[in-house]
């Protein structure tokens, strides 16, 4: 097998054309090609105007070692070896008493229900959540009506929060065992589109992600896994150190393996554990604020003048204050929506969504503040999820139970009054003109969110450090980036929701110090999006086959 890198193509290219120039650097004709795969692509923009797409492609010929021989490329540019395929490993011994039990329906529990499923283990998943499509639907009632349904929402249900996101597959976990690679296989063979095993960037988009939700659980059913929804778990039961089962309202359901995907916002999950006295602790986590801008400005600013010839940009952002903290962008949302991602009454907290199309006329982003347990302050385990609601309340409060927005430029001169200009070092900011050109360019320019929404004092809702990082850091992101700290683009709050502020303690089997339960995804404090949720959610379905053979007793 053959692997080509740094296949560069203009724009406006087809697959024909990639075959071609991959033909080209092995000297041979692409009807030569037994087998021809596209593995990476990726947009090259660092010389705009000039644009050029990057491929990585494998190819299969015959007489592969006078192929190479006769092949021109750049040293490096070609590999040959064999790439094998992720394997599910099944090597267990004990016996099951139950079948195992796997706590909520994100993609960390999703996967692992899949893999165990398919291996024959017959997984019981409990989901206090509604379907996907009864979601969708009380989700749609919120945005339009106010009406919330706590346990069906933008955080609960099937699919998780990462349901109502941008879908994006990205992660930076290593991954030497091929589990990323698996689950992007494992999505497509669900519904979703193919080009996502090799984008550099690939996402999904809500409304796509939605339908291959509701395929993966078709799939967990016919290997004879069984999912049940309004099954909200209420006590784990456990004797002498040893998982026995949970209780879902009043029935007891037994099991020898719970595995506890709950997400990150199952805050009375979190206290349940902890008053039974499962080994917790407090993590690090981010907040901060929603920022707008016209999707066309991003475009043009990450493209250049043929932003036009190339879907809606995507970017990242990072900026370090004096006082040493990070402001960086998280979850952007290209051609997306600010969505109001509530899931307790009396709180707001948002979050980014796009549809597959990226069509939608703003662009937005996470602009957050990594926050360690010496910020957020309070003791226990749950400090985090207290200093959350706290945040959630005076942003319900600021919108009147609306999304509350602000325009920067007047969040930035309310942080600076309140300071008198100085940062937490006593130096003055590097500053912005108070004039906007957002608007004048723009002039349809407004927030585009789902939910109801009023302008409001956001920068009341966070305590003044994180304020006055934000603003240090926006501006500094502007002197880079042009225009992104423009006075007319718009903040909304809060995003408390980053990640979660708990860890559950497993070791290195999987396991709490309470034998049997499997702490796993996000909310356990072990992933950080789709994709490295549903990758650890694989890795604990790898730890149970490990110890237990698939026949239950």
């Amino acid at each position: 097998m053959i692997r080509i890198h740094e296949i560069k193509l203009s724009v406006a290219h087809t697959e024909e054309d990639v075959r071609r120039k991959a033909a080209k650097l092995l000297r041979v004709e692409p009807s030569a090609f037994l087998r021809f795969t596209i593995l990476r692509r990726s947009i090259d923009a660092r010389k705009k105007p000039e644009l050029y797409v990057v491929y990585t492609v494998e190819v299969e010929v015959a007489g592969e070692e006078r192929v190479l021989k006769n092949a021109r490329a750049k040293r490096g540019q070609i590999q040959t070896g064999n790439w094998n395929p992720y394997r599910f490993p099944v090597s267990g011994e004990r016996e099951l008493s139950h079948r195992p039990i796997i706590v909520g329906t994100g993609p960390a529990g999703l996967f692992c229900g899949y893999m165990l499923a398919k291996a024959g283990y017959r997984p019981l998943l409990l989901e206090r959540g509604q379907d996907v499509k009864t979601r969708l639907a009380d989700v749609e009632r919120f945005w339009q009506e106010g009406v919330l349904h706590p346990a069906s929402n933008v955080q609960f249900g099937e699919g998780g929060a990462g349901t109502f996101s941008d879908g994006k597959l990205t992660t930076s976990v290593k991954d030497p065992c091929g589990r990323q690679r698996e689950v992007l296989r494992i999505f497509v063979e669900a519904g979703a589109p193919e080009e996502i095993l090799y984008d550099a960037k690939p996402h999904i988009g809500t409304d796509i992600l939605c339908r291959v939700v509701e395929n993966l659980r078709n799939q967990i059913t016919a290997w004879g896994g069984e999912v049940r929804f309004a099954s909200q778990v209420t006590s784990i039961l456990c004797d002498n150190g040893k998982i026995l089962g949970v209780e879902v309202a009043k029935e007891r359901i037994d099991s020898d393996v719970v595995v506890l995907a709950i997400g990150h916002s199952a805050r009375d999950t979190f206290q349940m554990l902890y008053d039974r006295k499962v080994p917790m602790e407090p993590k690090a986590f981010a907040v901060g604020l929603r920022m707008e801008h016209p999707r066309k400005m991003i475009d043009q600013l990450q493209y250049g003048e043929n932003a036009s010839a190339l879907p809606a940009a995507p970017y990242k952002v990072t900026a370090k204050t004096g006082s040493g903290r990070g402001v960086y962008s998280f979850c952007m949302c290209p051609g997306g929506y600010v969505v109001n991602a509530s899931s307790e009454h009396g709180m707001t907290a948002v979050n980014g969504m796009s549809y597959s199309g990226r069509d939608g006329a703003n662009s937005n982003s996470a602009m957050i503040v990594t926050l360690t347990p010496e910020d957020y302050g309070g003791t226990g385990p749950l400090a985090g999820v207290v200093f959350q609601r706290e945040l959630e309340k005076k942003a319900y409060e600021a919108g009147g139970g609306a999304v509350p927005v602000e325009r920067y430029g007047d969040f930035r001169r309310a942080v600076l009054e309140s300071m008198e200009g100085l940062d937490s070092q006593g130096n003055l900011f590097s500053g912005i003109t108070e004039k906007g050109s957002l608007q004048e360019r723009y002039p349809d320019f407004s927030p585009a969110i789902k939910g109801s929404w009023q302008f409001a004092p956001v920068h009341d809702i966070l305590p003044d450090f994180l304020n006055q990082a934000l603003v240090e850091g926006i501006d500094l992101i502007g002197q880079s980036v042009s225009g992104f700290n423009d006075p007319d683009a718009f903040l909304s709050g809060v995003e408390s929701r980053t990640s979660s502020p708990v860890r559950i303690l497993r070791d290195d089997t999987g396991q709490s110090a309470l034998r049997g339960l499997y702490p796993c995804g996000e909310g356990a404090g072990y992933a950080g999006g789709i994709t490295s949720a549903a990758m650890d959610g694989i890795l604990i379905a790898e730890k149970v086959a490990s110890l237990y053979h698939p026949v239950v007793r």
